[in-house]
């Protein structure tokens, strides 16, 4: 087989220690309340690996992700919908991650500075776009009622104020501050190549 066809074992120590880092970074974060949900803390690995394997790479991180959040985080909608509860949840992780990878690729021979500072944008946007979409298409009786019982008219106000606005921007920041420790860490893995 070529090699380009192939996972080194570099690669495969690699993504095992991001797949690691993932795991145990969002059973941490699922401790770390802002509002009714935890805040993610996996982006980083994510996007780290997503960059240093490509958006595959990047899938695959946001899909263990996704399966943590399934165990830790889903008592609200799994209830009302099994199934748009695990597409929602595996959906956002998986796409996140691939699409972040996908930025960097894109960007990274331009400027990979830019790259990695897109990258980290991408996945929270996407990770709180598609968790966003699945309320809307699974769960909108209930977050009716909770916006209702909050004090809001208007569901989607509550939505993106009451539900998920100080999470995004939180997950954003830390993003952001981290993205000299990304390009770094991304820099250091190409080296080892």
């Amino acid at each position: 087989m070529e090699k380009s066809k192939r996972m080194d074992t570099r690669t495969l120590t690699g993504l095992a220690l991001f797949t690691a880092l993932v795991v145990v970074l969002q059973l941490m974060g699922a401790f770390i309340k802002l509002g009714p949900f935890s805040i993610s803390l996996t982006a980083v690995p994510i996007i780290v690996g997503a960059a240093l394997y490509g958006p595959a790479a990047g899938a695959w991180l946001g899909g263990v992700f996704g399966l943590v959040v399934m165990f830790t985080d889903t008592a609200l909608f799994m209830p009302v919908s099994p199934i748009g509860t695990i597409l929602t949840v595996m959906l956002k992780g998986i796409c996140g991650g691939f699409l972040s990878g996908l930025c960097y690729k894109a960007l990274a021979e331009k400027n990979e500075w830019i790259a990695v500072l897109a990258a980290s944008i991408v996945f929270p946007v996407v990770n709180t776009g598609l968790f966003l979409v699945g309320c809307r298409l699974f769960f909108m009786p209930l977050i009716n009622e909770w916006a209702a019982a909050a004090g809001f008219e208007n569901a989607g106000t509550f939505m993106v104020t009451g539900m998920v606005g100080l999470n995004f921007l939180v997950e954003l920041a830390i993003d952001l501050v981290l993205s000299p420790v990304i390009l770094r860490l991304v820099k250091l893995g190409r080296k080892d190549r």
